[in-house]
């Protein structure tokens, strides 16, 4: 039996993850915000961190010094934190990604594929919207279908996304790539990523009934990231894709 570290166990996620390790036939055990890390990452073979960005750099340190590997779902991640991902990974077996559920990571799948194959006169925009008490946006998701999106054309995304667009904007730039983001309710995260052509039109959407969704894909990326040497990986590497 695995032993599955959950930090900040006491938020949803961490409720909701403790479920599908359960569920899973595994063994969890946690620490909330202010907790014991270091304690809690010589109790448990692998972790998973859905906590915050601000406490990312401490968790990593924890992990580092126990040589243990780590799945990150925490999302609102800044350009140094994957920086410092990138340097754990050295070491111990890091996976990060915007979104554990395994349906997300086929839609990138299939957005990438989309989008290799459609010119740039198909504008891509993507949609997403969360409950009323999400505070980063876009949603780590969004940039994660953006990113594929944007692989899939062979372009940068920072260079090639638009955001924000209010009041009198000019014409829609060429090949970019467009974010919206909606708030209200408790939507756990609807996604659309739409190819808007010459008089036809796709949408690829994935719809989360339920955060035990992100949960059992995250316990999915624990058990398998325990038997992968140190590196930084990704959930479509977790489905063979």
């Amino acid at each position: 039996m695995t032993s599955i570290g959950i930090i900040g166990s006491q938020g949803r996620m961490g409720v909701a993850l403790a479920a599908a390790i359960s569920e899973a036939g595994q063994r969890s055990c946690g620490v909330d915000k202010g907790g014991d890390v270091a304690r809690l990452v010589a109790a448990a073979d692998v972790f998973v961190d859905f906590s915050s960005p601000g406490a990312l750099e401490a968790t990593l340190d924890a992990c580092l010094a126990a040589r243990k590997p780590i799945v990150i779902g925490t999302t609102g991640l800044e350009e140094r934190h994957h920086y410092l991902i990138d340097d754990a990974a050295k070491d111990i077996a890091v996976l990060q990604t915007g979104n554990t559920s395994l349906g997300v990571t086929l839609l990138a799948h299939l957005v990438r594929e989309a989008a290799a194959r459609l010119d740039a006169d198909w504008d891509i925009e993507v949609l997403e919207m969360h409950h009323r008490m999400k505070v980063d946006s876009p949603s780590g998701t969004a940039l994660l279908l953006g990113q594929a999106a944007a692989e899939g054309r062979g372009i940068s995304l920072d260079r090639c996304s638009e955001r924000g667009r209010d009041g009198v904007t000019g014409a829609r730039g060429h090949g970019k790539i467009g974010f919206a983001s909606l708030r209200g309710g408790t939507i756990a995260g609807d996604h659309d990523v739409i190819f808007a052509g010459p008089e036809e039109m796709i949408t690829l959407s994935h719809r989360a009934e339920n955060r035990m969704i992100f949960a059992r894909g995250a316990v999915r990326a624990a058990l398998w990231l325990i038997h992968q040497p140190p590196g930084r990986y990704t959930m479509p590497q977790v489905l063979g894709l």
